[in-house]
């Protein structure tokens, strides 16, 4: 046997995911990706900030408290965060409150109940704005004359779910729940990101997409949390590798997993042997 039949075979280096979010929100999608063998980096491109005029809100707020609302359509974890802070600005309770509440999907429905607010519809399939529509009721003969619904909204949402609903015989309230700011990528991961050093990136909001195309540019593929995520990717120039079947952490996993097995150079994520701290 000569000496380079006895040589050990060269690793394969592990593929490589950026989950563009907070780490206390990207954390579970990174532990499943590391399990397939992944090394995962995770950081924000976008952050919530407070609306610039609290007002709106907490007038929203004491409004659900005293039943001025049939609905509240929540779509988003950090609407759910801003109704809190809001509902301790004006002492009042989110579980208290008359109303029904909608949510967007899995993520929100749990964030709701964190706040003891009981879901009462979420769609079953399509987690868009368009899905909740679809799967709103028509206002009731028992709904008041004036069926008012509560949007609280981030900053840069689509009119979708307004003018949906509006469509549909509801009086859509429109609030402003938060802001969507820039986060700056560390240098580093920046860098990295502009010179190929992903595989893939994990987009889980059209916002997510387009900050990171202008932080990161528009040279890794992405893997998109839904439709609304994928098309804005789209829009703002980036390839996109998959699109997870629902908005949880166990399909974008299966998606990031479909992106990198369709890469002929990638190796299959679900086999690699690396181990992970």
């Amino acid at each position: 046997m000569t000496a380079e039949d006895a040589a050990p075979a060269a690793a394969t280096p592990a593929r490589s995911v950026l989950v563009a979010r907070a780490p206390e929100r990207g954390a579970g999608l990174a532990s499943l990706l590391r399990d397939r063998g992944l090394e995962v980096v995770v950081a924000p491109v976008i952050e919530r900030a407070p609306a610039d005029d609290l007002a709106p809100l907490d007038d929203a707020v004491r409004g659900l408290a005293r039943g001025a609302f049939v609905w509240a359509v929540v779509t988003s974890v950090n609407a759910v965060d801003a109704l809190a802070d809001a509902a301790a600005r004006t002492g009042t309770s989110l579980a208290g409150a008359p109303v029904r509440w909608a949510a967007v999907g899995p993520a929100t429905t749990r964030a709701l109940a964190a706040a003891a607010v009981t879901t009462d519809l979420v769609p079953d399939k399509d987690a868009t704005a368009a899905g909740l529509v679809a799967a709103f009721p028509d206002p009731a003969v028992t709904d008041p004359e004036t069926p008012a619904v509560l949007l609280p909204l981030g900053d840069l949402a689509r009119p979708t779910l307004d003018e949906g609903l509006a469509d549909r015989g509801w009086v859509p309230h429109v609030v402003t729940a938060y802001r969507t700011v820039r986060h700056e990528l560390p240098a580093d991961v920046a860098a990295r990101a502009r010179a190929g050093g992903f595989d893939v990136v994990v987009v889980s909001s059209g916002s997510v997409a387009r900050e990171l195309a202008a932080q990161a540019g528009t040279g890794t593929p992405v893997v998109a949390i839904g439709g609304p995520s994928a098309d804005a990717a789209r829009e703002a120039g980036l390839r996109v590798a998959a699109v997870a079947d629902h908005p949880t952490d166990d399909a974008l996993a299966a998606a990031v997993a479909t992106a990198l097995a369709a890469d002929p150079t990638a190796t299959d994520p679900t086999t690699s042997t690396k181990e992970h701290p």
